[in-house]
Order: C-alpha cells, then structure tokens, then sequence
C-alpha cells in the first residue's frame, strides 16, 4: 500500500538560487527510510511548492505533480573514514575559502558565504596542510606549508535553530552538512563546467547538540567520465564521525541551475 505525505522546502534551504540544496532534501526523504539509505536526485527540487511524499515497502519518492524529484532506499555503505582533522586545522583551511572569492551559489544553506550564522550551516571547506592529510590517512608526512586537494575540511558550529524537541541537530541537516563538502574536495573542475549532487549513501552513527565545536570533511574516492565520487563526514568535538557519507556527483555545463 502506498502512503502519502507533503513535503514544503522553505526557501531557507535552498542551493541554488530557486531549487532546494540537495544534502537537505536528500535527508528530508531518508527519514522516511530505515538505518542507512540513498537518495538520487532526479529534478531540480522546487522551493515554496507542495511536494508529495510516497512511501511503498522500504522505499520512498518526491513528486511534483507527475515529475519524480527523488528517491530513497536502503542501501548499505561501505567506506573508509579518515581521522578527524582537528577542529583548529579545520578553522585554519576555512580562510582560504574559495568561495569567499567566487562562489556559484552564493546563498546555499550549507556552504554560502552570504548566509548569516543562523540562516545557514557556513561551512567552507579547503584543503587541510599536508601533515594534517598524512595524519588523517597514517601516512607519513611530508615537510613544509604545502596542501593536497585529498581532503577538505571546514569547521562548524551548529546553530540552536537546527535543534530537534531533544535538543539535538535535526538529522536533515546532519544530511546537509555531509554535502557541500564533497563538491569542494572536487575542486578544480575543467574550464565551463560544474558538478551537481547527484546521488548520496549517508549513515547517521551518532548524534550532535548545538554549539559543539564539529569538522566537516569531504575526499575524492575516484572519477569515472563524468562522474565524480567523494566521501565525506560530520565528526563530533570529540573526533568521532557522527555522520558518513559517499556521494555521486555529475559534471555538468556550467549555469545549467543560473547563479547567486
């Protein structure tokens, strides 16, 4: 039997400038999944529409009207998480963010520069310094200032806003936060293109409270043609990795989804 919900994105949770950021709406549809799940975005998520949730069996989809925006079911993940950067590293990266100088979607929830602390997750994520990558993966380091584009980091704060009735961040955004940052560890792409998520397998170990000092981080597995894989993971102030994901994204034209 099918079951039915509705589903708003507010446009607080945008990407791009009239579509919803898909870590987001990725986790708003994974709810409705058990344990571990993957979502593949199919449409540009719209903003401010009644979109309509169903639920069959294990597996779920959003609709607008006739058109699929995404589905979700349960998967398993196996992946290979780094040591946490420290938080201190991370906030060290973050000053040499990209996006602070140009940005495709300056008004992202989870990695516009433009968005204030309470409006958006603010997470800018940039290569950590090579002894912190060779840490992260137990390699032996190598000397000097240098980066590697292996792994990004980014610190973040969660805002009070993103708590549940328990006082702990919602799951939606722990889903949001494991996004963006796989795009950057991505970075550079070729000349006239983007790179767009087009599907994400999260599992959620753990939770986080508001206020707590976490590290974002996202490294590249490997490309084949025009898709790129990444890992990414949320880790607590103790180091631990709450949340964990791998993503699919797709090399794109560039303005294919416009600006700002």
């Amino acid at each position: 039997m099918v079951q039915t919900d509705c589903l708003i994105i507010a446009s607080r949770f945008r990407g791009p400038p009239r579509s919803g950021n898909g870590g987001y709406v990725c986790g708003q549809l994974a709810a409705h999944v058990r344990g571990i799940a993957a979502v593949r975005l199919k449409a540009p998520p719209p903003l401010e529409t009644e979109l309509r949730v169903e639920r069959a069996d294990a597996a779920a989809r959003l609709l607008h009207g006739a058109v699929i925006i995404a589905e979700a079911r349960p998967a398993t993940l196996d992946i290979e998480v780094p040591t946490a950067p420290s938080f201190i590293e991370a906030a060290e990266a973050a000053k040499s963010y990209l996006g602070f100088r140009e940005h495709s979607f300056p008004g992202c929830f989870v990695c516009g520069p433009q968005r204030a602390e309470a409006g958006g997750l603010r997470i800018f994520a940039e290569p950590v310094a090579l002894q912190s990558l060779a840490s992260a993966l137990s390699l032996p380091a190598s000397p000097g200032p240098s980066t590697s584009p292996g792994l990004v980091a980014a610190p973040w704060i969660p805002d009070h806003s993103l708590a549940d009735d328990a006082g702990l961040v919602r799951r939606e955004f722990l889903w949001s936060a494991l996004d963006c940052p796989g795009a950057f560890a991505l970075l550079p792409v070729p000349e006239g293109k983007a790179v767009v998520l087009g599907e994400l397998y999260a599992r959620i170990n753990g939770s986080i409270v508001p206020g707590e000092p976490c590290v974002a981080a996202g490294w590249l597995l490997r490309s084949e043609g025009r898709k790129r894989m990444v890992g990414t993971a949320i880790y607590d102030g103790s180091g631990r990795a709450v949340a964990v994901a791998r993503a699919i994204w797709l090399e794109v034209e560039a303005g294919a989804f416009g600006g700002q």
